[in-house]
């Protein structure tokens, strides 16, 4: 069973219990909201996703427009999606092993979601 520290914040701690985020984007082609259920990390308070694969829609869809919106349990906020790339290997890395830790799984795309 997973300890609560009495003095960290609610916020923090229902982040900690989620296990996917909702992210939407805007279809390229289409203009339509496109929404996925996706696992995440949090760091530094911005979340990340990987996508498994580089033709992903949706990773397709945040290249052409990175404005998204995002939905975490009940909270709901805009960001602005980063696709990371060599210049940040040291954060890709770090990235990919807290996904690890959390789902056992780290591997692809690294994508940086920071709150508007």
């Amino acid at each position: 069973m997973k300890k609560i520290n009495p003095s960290s914040s609610s916020k923090a701690s229902s982040r900690d219990r989620e296990q996917y985020l909702y992210l939407t984007t805007r279809g390229r082609k289409s203009g339509q909201a496109r929404e996925i259920e996706i696992w995440f990390t949090e760091r530094q308070g911005r979340f990340y996703v990987i996508a498994e694969y580089p033709t992903s829609h949706w990773l397709r869809n945040l290249r052409a427009d990175s404005a998204v919106q995002v939905r975490l349990g009940e909270r709901s906020f805009g960001a602005r999606a980063r696709v990371l790339g060599q210049a940040d290997s040291n954060l890709w890395s770090e990235i990919a092993e807290l996904s690890r830790q959390k789902y056992g799984w780290g591997d692809g795309t690294v994508v940086e979601l920071n709150p508007d």
